[in-house]
């Protein structure tokens, strides 16, 4: 190559590299794929190597990562936390090891350990005698990030070490090298979860890892799956083992969740058993882009030494790269169970890590957007263990004519009624109550304890009730038969009986039961409770105001917008007709003086866990009857967190935000009682 192009090359190398160290380590957005970027670092070397008098301090191969961000408190490692060099194939191992070998002869008789190369962010936790005192990202190898009060929210984190006495006694001081991340397992879950919820999905494991542990809200971080396995020890104040493979079982007797790593005799086979990771790959509970190769021996690690910022004694053999390029031949939209339409990638038949890829998430409308994924575009596409498939964007390059860009359904796919969705949320829903792709979870809704109350009636029975064609929407239930039921699996007489005198009784439901069992969007227990106290029946709430909704506390623009768009469905209204028919229709509360004193008005509270006397209803109804109000979720604008035993994840967020937590005694003083 000529040198001026070199050179030139190097510098736009430099630049590139730089970029997305940046997108990765600090904005944990990344554009490229991990392959992507390590042909970069390796072109980038192999120029440097020709060339060592180019070789400049703020080259990105004189340091292992991205400048930590500056919103976090910056914390000094005790010593550098090295990066690894890569090899891609059992050729690149072999050459690794005749390299050090050239170095050292006792590598020849060298034991070698092999471990999966975990896919998500890098901490360094320090104790002091025992006690987990502080805790940082990596940062750039040298300077981190201080998450401690992050990391203090993942359970697998030991806060003390020994975890039992095992005849082992923690150094004064020990800083240990792990990993956080997320299980694929979980990850599913998380994004199953977001999306009932209407809420934005995440793209992959590593990144929400990443961003989870870098949350400036430790309440936040809580909520989010992260665990943790450690691999190394930066320092100890104490002697430590002499090999790799006794340091995991050391930190593992310490009380450390440690990977699980596997010795051999030779470098030949460790190189077969690491070359037979890229099947075993699928096995793993979390993501793993390679396996690390080790010198065992700790000693002979340290005197092969460093180089640039990789040691000498390992190295990564990364696995085939799980990305490839295919046709986008449509996107589907999915209507959920909550009625929340997610689009899905029809694509042209491709194999990913041996398995054939026809259909991909696509996440959200949202994503498609800022992508600018379009039908008819070469898409790239990642599958990762069995996480879903997902496109990662179009191949701009490759749009080889103006493709129309797609629009989000207006009407749903499932049922055709008029979807709905509001400025700044992400989701787009379908609000009719007797939408097929919905009904079973609609049921389930209008027949729960906090709704309509129907005993007997659970989900298995709502699902023989919906595949036996005897119930459409939830004003059906009042239309079953004695006969109708007899019909079904598991149902005699007396079961008939029973389920059936449930139904009767649940016709006198209160209103704000009957507001809450509809499921209209953003109107829970207490925003149901509110609109009883409003509005006589259905009929007047139906043809209130969008000014007149949300004049009542606690109904925003979004929600009085939804209720709005609720009673615009002309099946909703049939629905609704069908249960007036039926004998449900329950008038509101109308408010009237009340003899208690109204100790806690303005007040407002929250109620986690089970409390000794009081009932959660017991509870809301003392609280509500003395003129407070109760509501799900704590914010700063709760006035008191009321605490029972086993509390959940509010008790947490509302000591971070600085609610104060009463007990049920000192709720009954405060009434005066």
């Amino acid at each position: 190559m000529d040198t001026e192009i070199a050179l030139q090359r190097l510098t736009n190398l430099r630049n590139d590299i730089q970029y997305h160290n940046y997108r990765y380590h600090v904005l944990d957005d990344p554009v490229i794929s991990d392959f992507e970027y390590d042909q970069l670092m390796t072109e980038l070397r192999r120029i440097e190597a020709s060339h060592p008098e180019w070789i400049t301090p703020d080259s990105p191969s004189q340091r292992t990562g991205a400048p930590p961000a500056e919103r976090f408190i910056k914390s000094t490692h005790p010593a550098p936390v090295l990066g690894l060099g890569n090899a891609f194939d059992a050729g690149g191992v072999q050459a690794w090891y005749e390299r050090i070998l050239r170095l050292d002869e006792r590598v020849s008789q060298a034991r070698f350990v092999v471990e999966p190369k975990l896919d998500g962010l890098t901490v360094v936790l320090h104790y002091q005698d025992g006690l987990f005192v502080q805790g940082a990202t990596r940062g750039d190898g040298e300077i981190g990030e201080d998450v401690t009060t992050n990391l203090r929210t993942i359970r697998a984190l030991p806060l003390r070490i020994p975890m039992q006495p095992l005849g082992i006694k923690a150094p004064s001081t020990l800083v240990v090298r792990g990993e956080v991340f997320i299980q694929l397992k979980d990850f599913e879950e998380l994004n199953r979860r977001l999306e009932e919820a209407g809420e934005k999905t995440y793209l992959n494991p590593r990144n929400t890892a990443a961003g989870s542990l870098r949350q400036l809200d430790p309440s936040l971080t809580a909520t989010r799956p992260l665990t943790l396995l450690t691999y190394d020890i930066i320092s100890s104040s104490d002697s430590i083992p002499a090999t790799h493979k006794e340091i995991i079982e050391y930190l593992k007797n310490l009380g450390f969740p440690a990977i699980e790593a596997e010795s051999y005799p030779s470098i030949d086979s460790a190189i077969k058993a690491s070359v037979e990771w890229t099947d075993r790959r699928r096995s793993l509970p979390y993501e793993a882009d390679g396996v690390v190769i080790k010198v065992d021996s700790l000693a002979l690690a340290a005197d092969l030494g460093v180089v640039g910022k990789d040691p000498r004694g390992a190295i990564a053999l990364k696995f085939p790269a799980q990305e490839v390029s295919t046709r986008l031949l449509d996107i589907g939209v999915n209507v959920g169970r909550t009625g929340v339409l997610t689009p899905y990638a029809i694509l042209d038949p491709v194999e990913i890590g041996g398995v054939v890829v026809k259909q991909a998430t696509l996440h959200n409308f949202d994503y498609i957007a800022e992508k600018d994924i379009r039908p008819g575009d070469r898409v790239m596409v990642k599958r990762a263990g069995d996480v879903i498939p997902y496109v990662i964007g179009p191949v701009q390059a490759a749009r080889q004519v103006d493709l129309p860009s797609f629009k989000p359904p207006e009407l749903c796919p499932a049922c055709g009624e008029r979807v709905e969705h509001f400025s700044g949320e992400v989701a787009w829903y379908c609000v009719n109550l007797a939408c097929p792709a919905q009904l079973i979870r609609n049921l389930e809704h209008f027949v729960s304890r906090g709704a309509m109350d129907i005993v007997g009636l659970g989900i298995k029975i709502v699902e023989q009730l919906v595949n036996a064609g005897l119930v459409h929407d939830v004003a059906d239930i009042y239309t079953l038969k004695r006969d109708d039921l007899l019909g079904l699996d598991g149902f005699a007489e007396k079961k008939a009986d029973n389920l059936l005198e449930s139904i009767e009784i649940s016709k006198a439901r209160s209103l704000a039961r009957l507001i809450t069992a509809l499921g209209i969007r953003g109107v829970g227990e207490v925003g149901a409770a509110d609109l009883s106290r409003h509005f006589l029946d259905l009929t007047a709430l139906s043809q209130a105001s969008l000014e007149e909704l949300q004049s009542i506390e606690g109904i925003g623009p979004n929600i009085a917008q939804g209720i709005d768009d609720w009673f615009a469905s002309p099946t909703n209204h049939k629905v609704l007709e069908k249960l007036r028919a039926s004998g449900v229709w329950p008038r509101g509360e109308q408010k009237q003086e009340s003899s208690i004193p109204q100790t806690f008005s303005g007040l407002t509270f929250v109620i986690t866990g089970s409390l000794p006397g009081l009932t959660r209803e017991e509870a809301k109804s003392f609280i509500e009857s003395r003129g407070g109000k109760v509501t799900d979720s704590v914010s700063k604008k709760t006035s008191y967190l009321l605490l029972g035993a086993e509390p959940g994840s509010k008790f947490s967020k509302a000591g971070a935000l600085g609610v104060p937590i009463i007990d049920e005694s000192a709720l009954v003083r405060m009434a005066g009682e």
